[in-house]
């Protein structure tokens, strides 16, 4: 039976609700020294305020061994009332210490490792010694797998990563949430993970497209099938705020409203609580209802989302 996995346990997607479907409550990175997302108490107030504004659903987007704080999930979402999404796989090599990549280089470490997560439990962030997961399986279970592309382009390790990921879609039924690298790279990921490796494009999510305001592009890729997590309202992204609403426009008019979602994707401490979570389902939903009415709004966040991210779990 189709069910959204959440870190509390398997949900009716109809009862999933308003949805952010990608943001970070929790995030650390070498590549964002000091602004690191690693505080409970704030998260536990910015899922509170979402809750209050009328959010129900967040997805989050950190995977393993960037702090995604696994073990705080299931209390933050008894908590809230929020339904918490948790994500498996890896981002770009840059983002890890070499010695956890390399605890993970053996033959079928990564698909292991993704499969063990989403059908077991979040393994704890930190490696041993010699890089391999530590820690065992907690009872908080991923939902989603995230992997990343480059600029324009996928590496070696990009590869491998969704070789991985496809591996963990086939054993579990799990969707692949793909970071853009600034927004660019979708044909080259659609090429590896839909016509090389077989993952149906309804289970695959591409994010940041918005961040490369190619409108031509975006119809391209939305030709596939796959989801389309469109973001920009977190001050992290601020940059791309203004093509949000020509890019919906542009994918709406070629027939792709049920392919769109809506995260904020919060990524650094100095860009939480401004705007919050709240922003996207109270000052952005209301703005895109005005614009484009509420049948696409609750299309957005509530029926798109439910969709995106509900699967077959094996």
């Amino acid at each position: 039976m189709s069910a959204v996995r959440t870190v509390l346990g398997d949900v009716d997607p109809a009862l999933l609700g308003v949805c952010d479907a990608h943001d970070h409550l929790f995030l650390a990175s070498p590549r964002l020294p000091g602004q690191e997302l690693d505080d409970p108490e704030a998260a536990g107030v910015e899922l509170r305020a979402f809750a209050a504004a009328g959010g129900r659903a967040l997805v989050q987007w950190t995977p393993y061994g960037m702090g995604r704080g696994g073990d705080r999930l299931a209390g933050l979402s008894r908590a809230s009332g929020v339904h918490l999404v948790a994500a498996t796989g890896l981002h770009q090599d840059v983002h890890y210490d070499p010695a956890v990549l390399r605890g993970l280089s053996g033959p079928g470490a990564l698909a292991r490792l993704f499969v063990e997560e989403l059908t077991t439990g979040l393994r704890e962030d930190g490696a041993r010694p010699g890089g391999e997961p530590a820690g065992e399986p907690s009872g908080v279970r991923a939902g989603l797998v995230k992997v990343a592309g480059g600029f324009h382009g996928l590496d070696g390790h990009a590869r491998r990563v969704m070789t991985a990921a496809a591996e963990a879609h086939h054993a579990t039924g799990a969707p692949i949430g793909v970071h853009h690298e600034l927004g660019t790279g979708a044909p080259d990921v659609l090429d590896l993970l839909v016509d090389g490796l077989g993952v149906p494009p309804e289970r695959v999510i591409l994010g940041h497209l918005n961040r490369f305001p190619d409108l031509r592009l975006h119809r391209q890729v939305a030709e596939s099938g796959a989801f389309i997590a469109l973001d920009g309202p977190s001050r992290a992204n601020h940059a791309t705020d203004h093509h949000l609403f020509d890019t919906l426009a542009a994918l709406v008019e070629a027939g792709h409203a049920g392919q769109l979602l809506l995260g904020g994707d919060t990524t650094t401490r100095a860009a939480r609580g401004a705007p919050g979570l709240s922003f996207l389902v109270g000052g952005l939903a209301a703005r895109i209802t005005r614009e484009f009415g509420a049948d696409l709004a609750g299309l957005l966040l509530v029926a798109n989302p439910a969709r995106a991210f509900a699967a077959d779990w094996a």
